[in-house]
């Protein structure tokens, strides 16, 4: 039985970081991305497509050329576009776990969305592998407690109704026999790599930088925010354990922060005078109109303006003990990611 784990958008953060939990656990994996890349930079998930590995060292050797022998096993860099039949079949050949962390831009879920994601199951199906989905918590909508994975899927903007579409499409593959499919759900989430998320750059390198670290939102809301090496290894889990097929579920995270809390986090862990500010929905709306990630944004306002928080005791119950990273700890690592890139 093939034990090889392919990762579609490897070389994004949480793609990357699932890269680096299932090496850690001792599988053999593919990397996929557009455009394949070298270095321990991309979590070691370098090379020419189909041609070249890196061992867990960040070191590349040519296939079919003998290297010093590694205690980790490889990763094969895989350059494919899996918009496409052709490129979403090739890049699921022979794997016996896929994981799909790769997805259009954000501004584009609603256009986009479904349709790459039916051409991933078919990518899937192909070659008979277990799918597991990288999702979030859009599907909801506005709530009023802790989100739990029985929740309808409620939301009605168009963000929220391409996830929810996304979902019934994996869901009802898995309960037609065509593939195996879970999901696991996360918040907003931070870590090293995390670049293109609301508590990324404008947080943490502006701390380092002096400047105003601003979290996007209100800043006295509990949030329940994930570190991303916390999400990849709960992934890597779920793809280990037929258990977890046919369903969604939510991924362990410390307990759930204010951005205030958080942000003197970051200020005590990066030193200087603290400066914090909340981006309000006032600024929202004037920065959507030069920017459509930003714009997008206003359609999940309920996410920022309230408590946001998941309950994840389905996974813990499921699949414990489970250990996750402090958030003092994560705030201190992805500080020093920051400093060095």
């Amino acid at each position: 039985m093939s034990d090889l784990h392919v990762v579609l958008g490897a070389t994004g953060a949480i793609g990357s970081a699932v890269v680096a939990a299932l090496t850690a656990r001792g599988h053999r994996v593919r990397a996929v991305s557009r455009h394949a890349t070298s270095g321990a930079d991309q979590s070691r998930a370098g090379g020419t497509a189909g041609e070249t590995t890196a061992t867990a060292d960040g070191s590349g050797v040519a296939a079919g050329e003998s290297g010093a022998a590694s205690s980790e096993p490889p990763v094969t860099a895989f350059a494919a576009d899996v918009a496409t039949a052709e490129g979403a079949v090739a890049a699921c050949q022979d794997a016996a776990v896929v994981y799909q962390c790769a997805q259009p831009k954000y501004e584009r879920w609603a256009e986009e969305f479904p349709a790459f994601t039916r051409t991933v199951l078919a990518g899937v199906e192909a070659t008979g592998a277990k799918l597991v989905m990288a999702d979030n918590l859009y599907v909801y909508g506005p709530v009023t407690g802790p989100m739990t994975e029985d929740l309808p899927h409620a939301a009605t903007n168009p963000q929220g109704r391409a996830r929810a579409e996304v979902d019934a499409l994996i869901l009802d593959a898995h309960r037609a026999g065509r593939v195996r499919a879970t999901l696991g759900r996360a918040s907003d989430y931070y870590g090293p790599g995390g670049t293109n998320t609301t508590i990324g750059p404008t947080i943490f390198a502006a701390a380092l930088a002096g400047k105003t670290a601003r979290w996007v939102g209100d800043l006295d809301q509990p949030h329940t925010v994930a570190y991303l090496p916390d999400i990849a290894a709960a992934l890597v889990t779920l793809g280990e354990n037929d258990g977890a097929d046919g369903r969604a579920w939510h991924l362990p995270a410390a307990e759930p922060v204010t951005g205030r809390a958080f942000l003197d986090l970051v200020w005590a862990a990066a030193g200087g005078t603290p400066k914090i500010a909340g981006l309000g929905r006032g600024t929202q709306r004037l920065l959507g109109l030069v920017n459509p990630t930003v714009r997008a944004l206003g359609e999940t306002w309920y996410q920022r303006d309230r408590p946001f928080v998941a309950d994840d005791s389905a996974f813990r119950a499921a699949f414990g003990p489970v250990e996750v990273t402090p958030h003092a700890t994560g705030v201190a690592a992805t500080l020093d990611w920051y400093r060095a890139h």
